[in-house]
């Protein structure tokens, strides 16, 4: 199983012949507005995707379909709406299913538990993207355990903190690979996390002693205040710097 790493939450997962493009942003640097509330105005994303655009266009043709955890626009925005063929398949929580037909995508597929796709079988799981009443505000988010035929079997848990619906996914299904999207996203406004800081991290690879751990989702976005630098020295701290890789942009991780 191959993983390259984008950015922010966006990468490509090729497990034997299938090729899925998870939760893509192609904006480049500085074309959105910042998330406000943030404590400062860095237009996002904050960074630009590690491809040129001709390097993109050359990559999209191999995808077959794309995973979305939801559509909050760092992890679907306008120019991957516009760039995706509207006929490519889009696996995605029930949730989403109107709104990406309304946007003119042909073959949605809604996954309400678990599904077989090509030969993967798919399993939605819950999650939380935050506590309390700023978490019910920031809507319903999925995250999709994989396993083929001969792969490790992949958790990616979506924008979620540490909670309940994690820990029984990780429980259920004892992947062998977890990605992770750190961050610790949050606002001046407060409410805390919405998106899992180094206390998750470790708490998840805690939980899953056998896993590999893969850290994304950092450095892109302006309210996401971990940094890779202080989630690495955390895992040191830890003894978990050999377990949980932290990519940089572009960066291919096999399994």
């Amino acid at each position: 199983m191959k993983l390259h790493f984008l950015r922010h939450a966006t990468f490509v997962v090729t497990l034997g012949d299938l090729t899925l493009l998870v939760d893509p942003m192609f904006s480049a640097a500085e074309a959105m507005p910042p998330i406000p509330h943030a404590g400062n105005e860095y237009r996002i994303p904050m960074v630009d995707l590690p491809l040129t655009r001709a390097e993109l266009l050359t990559l999209l043709p191999d995808v077959d379909a794309v995973l979305l955890s939801h559509t909050h626009f760092d992890h679907w925005d306008d120019e991957a709406k516009t760039l995706l063929p509207k006929q490519l398949p889009i696996l995605c929580q029930p949730e989403d299913q109107v709104v990406l037909e309304q946007a003119g995508f042909t073959s949605v597929l809604p996954i309400q538990q678990q599904t077989e796709w090509q030969g993967l079988h798919i399993s939605r799981t819950g999650g939380r993207h935050g506590s309390g009443e700023l978490g019910k505000m920031m809507g319903p988010v999925s995250g999709f355990v994989l396993k083929g035929k001969d792969e490790p079997s992949l958790y990616i848990a979506g924008d979620t903190i540490w909670c309940e619906e994690v820990e029984q996914a990780l429980e259920q299904y004892t992947p062998e690979v977890v990605v992770l999207y750190a961050g610790s996203a949050q606002y001046v406004t407060g409410g805390g996390p919405i998106t899992m800081t180094a206390d998750d991290v470790c708490q998840v690879a805690h939980k899953v002693p056998a896993a590999q751990i893969v850290a994304i989702h950092m450095e892109v976005i302006n309210h996401c205040v971990l940094t890779r630098a202080e989630l690495k020295t955390r895992l040191t701290t830890e003894g978990l710097s050999q377990r949980v890789q932290v990519p940089q942009d572009g960066e291919v991780l096999i399994f």
